[in-house]
């Protein structure tokens, strides 16, 4: 009876203490939103664009990473390519305010607001959309919300398939089916049920497959290589801290640093990174969260297929000594 009471005792401050944790896990980052070296560019005559952008960094050191360009054009085409955010543009007829609410809505609108006192007695400047949100998601809402889904699938998949599948190849097979069923049916629900996310649906199908085989390739290669506690360090790692870290519905730039960096080499963050890159962008701006991704992907199947090796040869060995116990040897 006293070991059941301190047991319980145990699990409850356990609870607390992981609550404790999880709280700032989530809530810190998100209360602390705020551009930290947020790629921005300014464009025109060079004496101008030069000027104002001394200027920003003099009144928000720290927040902008200002890159001076040519032109119109050129500002436009350093957006499509994700070099930057957004981009002040100077012209005869004043200055204008160009962003991509399909990188970030809460950037483009930060950088609104930011660049309101540009137009002379406080006036709001001219915004465009170059790369604007789908219409059936304007303030990209749906598009964070559709990552917690894939989070949880992947992380079900990987572990039962750790729990379920026994054998290197089956273990392979499953992770690699789970995957390539995972990516159309991602896609489909997202452009052609809920219609929130553009782009080529093959691409779209891709990136979802990938991100469903690096998050469940590494709960289920973890626990092939650690057993349980692999299944509780993925939980940890890839779950908790990915989602906290991951800047899906804002921008790993607006992070407190280096846990946006963080964030995107987890595969939450870059998957979030390369699915708009792909969807709105043509591609541009995600080969590093291509590179990330592709290497939990490929380090997952592998340690599936050599863990699964040795925790299958364990249980069968202490089968067979249950089995067939030692037999004492005839004396002479």
């Amino acid at each position: 009876m006293r070991r059941t009471w301190t047991m319980g005792i145990v699990v409850a401050l356990a609870l607390v203490a992981l609550q404790a944790l999880l709280v700032p896990l989530f809530a810190g980052p998100a209360s602390h939103l705020a551009p930290r070296d947020l790629p921005i560019a300014v464009a025109g005559p060079p004496p101008a664009a030069t000027a104002l952008a001394g200027r920003l960094d003099a009144e928000r050191p720290g927040a902008f990473d200002v890159t001076v360009l040519p032109d119109e054009a050129a500002a436009d085409a350093a957006i499509r390519n994700r070099d930057v955010y957004g981009a002040i543009v100077l012209g005869p007829a004043g200055a204008q305010l160009h962003v991509a609410s399909a990188a970030s809505p809460i950037v483009a609108t930060l950088l609104t607001q930011a660049a309101s006192g540009l137009g002379g007695a406080g006036q709001a400047i001219p915004v465009r959309d170059v790369v604007p949100t789908d219409t059936d998601d304007p303030r990209g809402a749906g598009f964070a919300a559709g990552f917690l889904p894939l989070a949880v699938t992947g992380l079900l998949a990987g572990v039962l398939i750790f729990l379920l599948v026994g054998g290197r190849g089956a273990r392979v097979v499953a992770l690699i089916t789970f995957a390539v069923l995972a990516g159309p049916a991602g896609a489909a629900v997202l452009q052609y049920w809920l219609g929130i996310l553009p782009g080529d649906f093959l691409a779209v199908a891709g990136v979802l497959g990938l991100i469903a085989l690096a998050v469940a390739g590494t709960f289920a290669g973890l626990g092939a290589l650690l057993g349980r506690p692999g299944i509780a360090l993925s939980v940890a790692v890839v779950f908790l801290v990915g989602n906290a870290l991951s800047g899906v519905a804002a921008a790993p730039e607006l992070l407190p640093q280096p846990w946006g960096a963080v964030g995107q080499a987890l595969p939450i963050g870059a998957g979030a990174t390369l699915l708009r890159s792909v969807a709105y962008f043509d591609g541009h701006g995600g080969r590093y969260a291509l590179l990330v991704l592709t290497a939990y992907a490929a380090g997952g199947l592998l340690l599936a297929a050599a863990g699964s090796r040795r925790l299958r040869r364990s249980p069968t060995h202490a089968a067979a000594v249950h089995s067939n116990p030692p037999q004492p040897v005839p004396a002479g």
